[in-house]
């Protein structure tokens, strides 16, 4: 009999799959990081508890094209700074990506808010355009010109903040308690240049981002870096707690109530 595709899959299989992917060579993306401050209270209205604010109200967008052979990455993310238990990083909003991997692995496995999306990353000489986009429309976009180069940083780790969680099949929360995920990215730049320009955050009520303006622009960069990441869950959270923040994570936040139509399955 031919092998039914949807069948197990063998040990040595399975054990083949796990070493090929904890052997991946460094990846290179090249991508525009803009910082700025923002409204405070803005930024802890986003925050689920137990994250806190930090004692500078950042938000930071991070977009990207990765450059995976033979299936090239555009990656986003849309992100507050945050603290938890001493550490302090950074609560990402929406994460779009343009492939569908990459959008399974960080929600399933992280519990990344990914979302699938258009990324823009454009270079014509000096100038320089990146934006992010859904529905089509463009919420985020940084543009501007190369205006000199900057000294390659250290290798350094950053910590992401996420929440994993399942809703309850019957609407009524969760399945179980939710976690609060901190990924570590340990990142290496081997190029980066200042960007001069702006951001600019359109509306859009799919991904309101435009509720964090840009108060004081901090800086805008254009680089190449390679990253890895590991996550660890640091403990479980109230599910009473983080449902008035479940939303962020969806389009249309009634999704998670749908079940599927009588006789549709």
């Amino acid at each position: 009999m031919a092998r039914v595709r949807y069948g197990a899959r063998t040990e040595a299989e399975i054990g083949a799959a796990r070493t090929a992917s904890s052997r991946l060579p460094d990846i290179w993306s090249t991508g525009v990081v803009a910082v700025w401050e923002s409204d405070p209270d803005a930024i802890a209205a986003v925050l689920p508890p137990p994250l806190k604010p930090t004692g500078r109200p950042l938000v930071r967008v991070n977009i990207s094209k990765v450059d995976l052979p033979g299936y090239p990455l555009g990656a986003g993310s849309f992100a507050v700074a945050a603290a938890h238990d001493g550490v302090e990083g950074w609560y990402p909003l929406v994460m779009p990506m343009t492939h569908e991997r990459a959008l399974i692995g960080g929600r399933e496995v992280f519990g990344e808010p990914k979302k699938l999306g258009e990324v823009t990353v454009e270079r014509d000489g000096l100038v320089v355009r990146a934006a992010l986009a859904r529905h089509g429309i463009e919420f985020v976009e940084v543009r501007g010109a190369v205006s000199g180069a900057l000294p390659l940083p250290e290798p350094t780790q950053k910590t992401d903040f996420y929440f994993k969680f399942l809703p309850a099949v019957d609407g009524s929360g969760f399945d179980a308690d939710p976690v609060l995920v901190h990924c570590v990215r340990n990142e290496k730049v081997r190029r980066l240049e200042r960007i001069t320009g702006d951001v600019v955050l359109r509306e859009s009520m799919y991904d309101p981002v435009a509720d964090l303006p840009v108060r004081e622009l901090v800086g805008i960069t254009l680089g190449e870096k390679t990253t890895d990441q590991k996550g660890r869950v640091v403990e479980r959270v109230s599910g009473q707690a983080l449902l008035p923040y479940i939303h962020q994570r969806y389009d249309d936040p009634q999704q998670i109530l749908d079940g599927p139509p009588e006789g549709s399955v």
